[in-house]
């Protein structure tokens, strides 16, 4: 990984799925809508003052694939919702956004 840059795609473990729980409600009120199906499939990140997760999330008809900015964990600020992207295919790459 370059400085700055992205890691490799990883597949999603217990502890993706738990941050993209973490930002569920600001999800939904993006989308307008409750969530049943809502699945961490892979993530990247990239540190930079703190840590950005790039994260591809099955939700049934479609994957969103979402930003979510970690702070360094001493500032005691939660996870939030950076940016987040609709209308993305199990295909789509994870690409910086």
């Amino acid at each position: 990984m370059m400085c700055g840059g992205t890691s490799a795609s990883k597949p999603a473990d217990a502890d993706i799925q738990a941050i993209v729980d973490e930002v569920k409600g600001a999800v939904e009120n993006k989308l307008g809508n409750k969530l049943d199906k809502y699945d961490a499939v892979s993530y990247k990140t990239q540190v930079v003052a703190g840590t950005n997760y790039f994260v591809k999330v099955n939700i049934g008809d479609e994957h969103l694939h979402l930003r979510i900015f970690a702070p360094l964990p001493h500032t005691g600020a939660s996870k939030e919702l950076s940016d987040m992207q609709r209308g993305k295919t199990a295909e789509n790459d994870l690409e910086y956004f």
